[in-house]
């Protein structure tokens, strides 16, 4: 098979979907790989680097897609890149399609096999290719935070930990899972008051194990939720529902009433967001202010430290490159109920129920798909 490789056009996007070392894989296998001149450079790998790989230059991202059968990226597909896809192309990338309809409908127009990092899942009930980022996100959601903390950043002028005979600024992390948990290491590790609220006991107990008395757990009900937030300095965001939309926990109202200066990071802005005042920023313009309050809703936060990204997200994703490129999709697909998953549309079908739910369109079964 040949496997496309071009560079990331999203705003201030530096990883990319595959490492030379990735390369040098699926050409052992056999396979052949195009790699979109500079697609490296965020990494500091070179196109001399991808080449002494085995992989074959290409001048242009419309050359890579015209020659690939299968498209490994990193970021959803930006509007030019979606009007590039044909019927028998495979993409395999984020796609985090539920709150996003103009990229949904590009997708089913191309009659693409488009199958999504985020929804594939494993035989313990995880989301590993969506884990290396969200521990990345959680890690930089708390560094994003203590910033934005900061007076010249529009924050209450806290420092994170504080210091000897003055209070730490109190971080209220909503959402126990891979997110929160980086999240939670990250603020403790600081030296912050750190609070945690989640709905499953199981996981209150987990954390609470982890980190012990250092950290209070929280089971989250809508009095517990809005005192939190009200009594925080940063509310970390941190709740995922597979492939769905994020529901909007912290309410325009909570927000209105929060302390001056106090910070918002919303880590499931690309799931839609967790607080109905959020909308997506960039790292060039990462933060602004709803009723004093600073809200950080950067839709790409790996993108900002790209090595550590790219070759953590390279480590998951390469076995399963490896296995679409080997098997072809309907087998690997076929074979893998947990690889089948991660299907999101196919053939102009939505054979995601979140997505299709979230957007009031038809469902089609992965059976279906895969017969046809």
């Amino acid at each position: 098979m040949r496997i496309g490789v071009p560079k990331e056009i999203k705003a201030q996007e530096f990883r990319v979907g595959m490492t030379p070392d990735g390369v040098t894989e699926l050409v052992a296998h056999g396979h052949e790989v195009v790699v979109e001149t500079g697609a490296g450079a965020g990494i500091d790998a070179s196109d001399e680097a991808y080449a002494a790989a085995g992989a074959r230059i290409l001048p242009d991202a419309a050359q890579v897609f015209d020659s690939a059968e299968m498209i490994v990226k990193v970021k959803e597909p930006q509007a030019e890149e979606r009007a590039r896809l044909r019927p028998d192309h495979i993409l395999f990338t984020y796609l985090h399609l539920a709150p996003d309809v103009p990229q949904t409908t590009d997708l089913i127009a191309s009659g693409a096999i488009c199958i999504a990092y985020e929804t594939i899942t494993d035989a313990h009930g995880g989301l590993p290719l969506l884990k290396p980022m969200s521990q990345v996100a959680g890690r930089l959601s708390v560094q994003a935070g203590a910033q934005a903390l900061e007076r010249a950043h529009g924050g209450r002028g806290l420092l994170m930990g504080g210091v000897p005979g003055v209070a730490p600024a109190r971080v209220v992390v909503i959402g126990g899972g891979v997110v929160g948990e980086n999240a939670i290491e990250m603020a403790l590790g600081l030296g912050a008051d750190v609070a945690v609220l989640d709905r499953s006991p199981m996981v209150l107990e987990r954390l609470a194990h982890r980190f012990g008395s250092a950290l209070t757990t929280l089971y989250s009900t809508k009095a517990v939720l809005e005192q939190s937030v009200l009594d925080a300095d940063v509310v970390i965001g941190a709740v995922l529902v597979p492939g769905a939309g994020a529901p909007k926990l912290v309410t325009r109202d909570m927000v209105s009433r929060m302390k001056q200066g106090a910070v918002l990071v919303d880590v499931a802005i690309d799931q839609g967001g967790c607080f109905e005042t959020s909308h997506p920023t960039t790292h060039q313009d990462p933060t602004f202010v709803v009723d004093g309050t600073v809200h950080y809703c950067v839709a790409n936060m790996p993108g900002c430290v790209p090595n550590t990204s790219t070759y953590a997200l390279t480590n998951a994703t390469l076995p399963y490159v490896v296995r679409l490129a080997d098997q072809g999709w309907k087998a690997a697909l076929g074979a893998d109920p947990h690889l089948r998953a991660g299907l999101n549309v196919a053939g102009g079908r939505i054979t995601c129920k979140p997505v299709a739910d979230a957007q009031g369109l038809p469902l089609a079964t992965v059976e279906d798909v895969l017969a046809s």
